[in-house]
């Protein structure tokens, strides 16, 4: 088969490429190795940035954002004895949305269904050739049929574990493995908050999130190798109350059932460039950032929004200086994203250094006190427009 776009992965990265890129009147065949079940249930990122919001509702994607989205003016810093709220809305005008990946993910496979675009689910052996002149892409159905794409250009949005991230030769890759996991829950109770508590503590950062009115999601750090079936609900609840105040001016952490307990190891990772020949990468493919700063789903989106506009100026109007400039471009966000994601996590995850934690409890008051310290944080959490 022959398309203009063969794209590997069916995440929201792939699938929003894959929409965009039919707007623009460039079509595209997207490959996943797993099943849309699988994917479309992925429990991933819940915030989505003020630029991510615009971007998706000027692709038609926005209608259920707006409709049973959260939106959200800020988030609480909090340490022990003390609760800050920073109001992202009258620091830089932006807010932000909780709204889980999987609704993302369920918006575009609506629209994909809508547009006709082709995919194919459960395909195994993906191999990518001669990707820089003539790419195309041998892989096998799931009928067990083997099956080949030429194409003109191939986009790997398939995470770091795909086989498009390998494909770039002699790529330059900087990376930081932290020292500690997210143990992360999901429980059938309602948020005991009604924006996002960052809580710095001395056995560890704490955070309480949601996914709906009727859904909490939580954290806690943890030493890397933890077992989450090690830890019953009872001290899961215990430890979350006490890192997050429960008690402190009369606030309250509501416990309930548990449905989903995970660990979720932290490491930073950028991969250059993110362009080799006629192979384009984006989203996880590229680059990893550690949960704190609320950028991994975000990134991706930035990433195909160049993407796309570079994709459809080479294929459509013969015009390749935005593919071009595609790697230069997309990774001054990923540094910026990079480093905002590296100095929350440091700013928050004890290391166990009496000087460490006076140097964050330090730093957390600057935050919350000084309209400058705040604003900063306000500008790179709730996003820089797209194109940054």
């Amino acid at each position: 088969m022959r398309t203009q776009v063969a794209i590997i992965g069916a995440g929201p990265a792939g699938l929003l490429l894959s929409h965009l890129l039919a707007q623009g009147g460039v079509e595209s065949v997207v490959l996943e190795t797993r099943s849309e079940e699988y994917v479309a249930a992925r429990i991933r990122a819940g915030i989505l940035e003020h630029s991510s919001v615009e971007l998706l509702e000027a692709a038609g994607l926005g209608a259920r954002i707006r409709a049973e989205g959260d939106e959200h003016r800020g988030i609480y810093l909090q340490w022990p004895g003390e609760r800050h709220h920073l109001d992202f809305v009258d620091l830089t005008g932006r807010s932000v949305w909780v709204y889980g990946q999987t609704e993302v993910q369920k918006d575009l496979i609506a629209a994909r269904r809508a547009g006709g675009q082709e995919i194919h689910y459960e395909v195994s052996d993906v191999a990518l050739h001669d990707v820089e002149e003539r790419p195309y892409v041998t892989f096998t159905d799931v009928s067990g049929a083997p099956q080949r794409i030429d194409a003109v250009v191939i986009a790997g949005c398939d995470g770091s574990f795909g086989p498009s991230r390998s494909a770039v030769p002699a790529a330059q890759v900087f990376e930081r493995v932290y020292p500690y996991s997210w143990f992360g829950i999901l429980a059938d109770v309602a948020p005991s908050t009604d924006e996002l508590i960052y809580a710095w503590h001395p056995d560890g950062f704490a955070l309480h999130s949601m996914r709906s009115e009727s859904v909490s999601r939580l954290y806690l750090q943890v030493p890397n190798g933890t077992d989450p079936q090690s830890w019953s609900d009872d001290r899961i609840w215990g430890e979350l109350s006490k890192r997050l105040g429960h008690g402190q001016n009369g606030w309250k952490l509501n416990p309930g059932p548990i449905t989903d307990k995970s660990v979720l190891p932290m490491r930073s990772y950028v991969q250059t460039p993110m362009r080799h020949g006629e192979l384009y990468l984006a989203g996880d493919a590229a680059h990893i950032v550690p949960p704190t700063g609320a950028k991994g789903l975000n990134l991706a989106i930035a990433d195909v929004a160049l993407l796309s506009r570079a994709l459809i100026s080479k294929i459509k109007d013969k015009d390749s200086s935005y593919a071009d400039a595609y790697s230069d471009h997309a990774q001054r966000r990923v540094w910026r994203c990079t480093h905002f994601s590296w100095w929350m996590t440091t700013m928050l995850h004890t290391s166990g250094d009496p000087f460490d934690a006076e140097l964050q409890l330090s730093q957390l008051r600057w935050v919350a006190g000084s309209r400058a310290g705040a604003t900063g944080l306000a500008e790179n959490y709730a996003g820089l427009p797209i194109g940054y």
